[in-house]
């Protein structure tokens, strides 16, 4: 067994042999000419190479978190895309008023080349026949709606609302706010005579399906008839189910917020005839149509 004297003039040979300079020389082949020399330790090489493993995981880190890169990955979001949505909005808006007035214009047109008397039936739409010198802003329906939507996103808590009673507007599914699962058409309505419990909705290929409510999901598996389906429990018995996924983001188990991505449209199942989602919310074991608290486009 070596003796404490013989580790030490190991280590101080360890530590010399480290610090020993080397000369690293780049020659001409054919002419033996010098062209570049670097001197070298082997501790200088471990310095230069461990501090070019930190910038780099630095620089990957900063990539990804502060670019548009990380919305390539999994669980991220574009940031602006809510404030997209709501501009779209307005601008969906302005082209439908635009295409009333044209409708109007275009069949009044028609009824003078025609030799019909429009009498009356010249009239615009009532918002344009207002006193704009007097006129007092007001906010429609799904302008509130959608209002009300994009700023409580945030205020959904699963861990506050559990303990907490239900009371007044709030006994109800009424008294929540509900994130719009898919964006689309709805092509078959909530019927419970038929067995239908829910809404079809179409939309385009690989469009994210979100949560509509914070939860934990209580089922994320293959079904033969539905496909891929996912379950997930909300507070108050409040349970929202969507089926006929391409892909699961989520497994049993997962905690989710409100209008985080959780599926992949698709048209998985025996009973799917294209890309849509099947989309049902419970209330206390009860079906309710989703139509009554969600706009679908």
């Amino acid at each position: 067994m070596p003796s404490a004297r013989e580790k030490r003039k190991r280590k101080k040979k360890w530590i010399q042999k480290l610090r020993n300079k080397y000369r690293l020389v780049i020659m001409n082949e054919e002419t033996y000419e010098e062209k570049l020399s670097f001197r070298l330790s082997r501790l200088n090489v471990f310095v230069v190479s461990g501090t070019a493993v930190i910038l780099l995981i630095i620089l990957t880190t900063y990539i990804i978190a502060f670019t548009p890169l990380r919305e390539y990955i999994p669980g991220y979001m574009d940031v602006n895309l809510q404030k997209k949505i709501y501009e779209l909005q307005l601008h969906a808006d302005s082209i439908e008023q635009e295409f009333k007035l044209k409708d109007l214009y275009l069949t009044n047109l028609r009824k003078i080349i025609n030799g019909e008397n429009i009498g009356e039936d010249i009239s615009m739409p009532s918002d344009t026949q207002v006193d704009y010198a007097h006129l007092t802003l007001t906010h429609s329906l799904e302008d509130s709606l959608l209002r009300a939507e994009y700023e409580s996103q945030d205020m959904y808590d699963l861990r506050n609302l559990v303990n907490e009673p239900l009371s007044g507007a709030q006994a109800s599914v009424s008294g929540f706010m509900f994130f719009t699962p898919l964006q689309g058409v709805v092509t078959n309505h909530f019927n419970p005579k038929e067995n239908h419990y829910g809404v079809d909705i179409v939309s385009g290929r690989n469009e994210a399906i979100k949560a509509t409510l914070d939860g934990i999901v209580i089922f994320a598996d293959w079904t033969i008839q539905t496909g891929y389906v996912i379950m997930i429990q909300h507070a108050h018995d409040i349970l929202s189910v969507y089926k006929h996924n391409s892909i699961l983001l989520k497994k049993q188990g997962d905690v989710v917020k409100a209008g985080e991505p959780i599926a992949i449209i698709g048209e998985s199942g025996e009973l799917s005839t294209g890309p849509h989602l099947h989309f049902e919310l419970w209330y206390n074991t009860n079906p309710v149509n989703p139509e009554d608290y969600m706009l679908f486009r």
